[in-house]
């Protein structure tokens, strides 16, 4: 089978990195042609920043951005830690297999708690949840790092009259999961998840010193690295200036390769398929330096990701977020808000309307306190003061409509409730019966999250632990599931 392979004919080099970057570069254009603005104007909306581009109306003078978008975001992931992390536990082990000794149950369920606190695992979850609210879709790479574990320590000395105080310094692997922005996050466009694809890549800018430690380790292959081009769609906030020096561009991918590039690269390949793609790991450094080239080393061969959609949209990888549900509610606050300022400048600030005839040679008519204008004749007759009316009042009661909208759309709750129904004049069980739909919206999001992120993370992160150090982790098939409460408002 793996002479039956074909190299690409668009392909001017038939090179593994050629062949990687080719694919990457071709799943980019299809994610900055459909995704990349809508993705940009979400995140504006929702750290409240304003582009021209945004304007709805080209006499629009005011930049205001209502947080109606923002406190709706944040609500709903507060909604999810709360229920995620709000009883300290965040999974369990089944303990129903009759095989497994309980007490090497209780021993992986204390060494992995002490594990993910140490790697500030509920952190990296948060921002996960953040991005998923915001783009639509949360995704973390699970990345495995040597630490040095440091603790004070004291031995005798000299047949035991003195003692000396220092430090035991031991080695071990530790799992990591780091919150992957969606423009530095690619993957077939026709795939659904990340397990069904191709391959997935993470192409993003690192640090300089990262790369050459890990070759200084022998993680990566000895080469000159030179600082990666600047790239603005890259960036995490591209509002801000760029920084150019001590940056690589790394590029990892995982997925699918020709096998007969990776034996032309030197991997060995210890298995007895001869299928005609292997599952691999390649590393490139500023799209054209091949860092790292190896088959999958994880001992259940899966990919180093986790993804999950806020909320999900048929046949597509990339889901429904808070920021997509609330856009059209929230653009129509904004431009409502704006308008209203726009109008107040006109009403409020004082006015003069002039006979030009009647002013002296370079006079200049400013309204401001202490003023005076000369005039020739009666300043009755010369000055008159001038507005456009009043801002009418219904435009407050339409702003308030609004954001009521916005909360529809979005499921959050803020701490005035939704107008009406969902406040202090209802009743306890008023309350408790319309607050139902949107707990049950909440549930939805929080079983699709254990489900296609939290467990696949702890499945993965236990697998790597028992890989990579099993004289802390016993080694057996253990099954994991969510421990789970409800949030702040169901319980209210």
């Amino acid at each position: 089978m793996a002479d039956d392979y074909i190299p690409d004919p668009l392909m001017a080099e038939n090179t593994l990195e050629s062949w990687v970057m080719h694919k990457c570069e071709s799943w980019r254009d299809y994610y900055e042609s459909n995704y990349e603005e809508d993705f940009d104007e979400y995140y504006r909306l929702w750290r409240g920043q304003w582009d021209p581009a945004d304007s709805q109306r080209a006499s629009e003078r005011s930049r205001i951005i209502s947080p109606a978008l923002q406190q709706a975001v944040e609500s709903n992931v507060a909604e999810l830690e709360e229920a995620t992390f709000g009883r300290g536990k965040f999974f369990d082990i089944a303990d129903d297999i009759a095989d497994q000794d309980p007490q090497d149950i209780l021993v992986l369920r204390k060494k992995l708690d002490e594990d993910f606190e140490a790697c500030k695992i509920r952190k990296a979850v948060a921002e996960c949840l953040i991005n998923s609210a915001v783009f639509g879709t949360g995704i973390g790479e699970v990345v495995l790092e040597e630490v040095k574990e440091m603790a004070p320590a004291s031995q005798p000395i000299m047949g035991g009259e003195l003692r000396a105080v220092g430090v035991n310094i031991k080695d071990r692997v530790v799992v990591k999961l780091k919150p992957v922005l969606p423009q530095n996050f690619l993957i077939d466009p026709v795939a659904t998840s990340v397990e069904d694809a191709y391959g997935v890549a993470i192409d993003e800018f690192v640090s300089k010193h990262s790369v050459e430690l890990l070759q200084e380790d022998g993680v990566y292959r000895e080469g000159p690295i030179e600082n990666a081009p600047a790239n603005t769609n890259l960036e995490p906030d591209q509002d801000l200036a760029i920084y150019n020096d001590d940056k690589v561009r790394l590029t990892k991918y995982y997925g699918l390769v020709p096998r007969e590039l990776l034996e032309e690269e030197g991997v060995v390949i210890d298995d007895d398929n001869e299928s005609m793609y292997v599952e691999a790991v390649v590393v490139i450094a500023n799209s054209g330096t091949l860092l790292k080239a190896e088959a999958n080393p994880y001992m259940m061969g899966d990919r180093p990701v986790v993804a999950f959609p806020w909320d999900i949209v048929p046949g597509r990888f990339w889901g429904r977020g808070v920021c997509e549900k609330g856009y059209n509610s929230q653009k129509a606050l904004d431009t409502e808000l704006r308008a209203r300022i726009d109008a107040l400048s006109l009403t409020i600030h004082p006015m003069l309307a002039v006979d030009a005839t009647r002013l002296p040679r370079g006079a200049k008519p400013e309204v401001r306190p202490g003023k005076m204008i000369l005039t020739n004749g009666d300043p009755r007759e010369v000055l008159q003061p001038f507005n456009f009316g009043q801002v009418n009042q219904i435009t407050f009661g339409q702003a308030a409509a609004l954001q009521q909208m916005v909360q529809q759309a979005t499921g959050a709750v803020d701490s005035a409730g939704i107008a009406g129904q969902v406040n202090g004049e209802a009743t306890a069980a008023g309350i408790s019966m319309s607050l139902g739909a949107i707990i049950k919206r909440h549930k939805r999001t929080l079983i699709n999250f254990q489900q296609s992120f939290l467990l696949p993370f702890v499945t993965k992160a236990a697998h790597r632990y028992m890989q990579f150090d099993p004289d802390n982790y016993p080694v057996s098939d253990y099954k994991f599931r969510a421990t789970s409460t409800l949030g702040i408002i169901a319980r209210e």
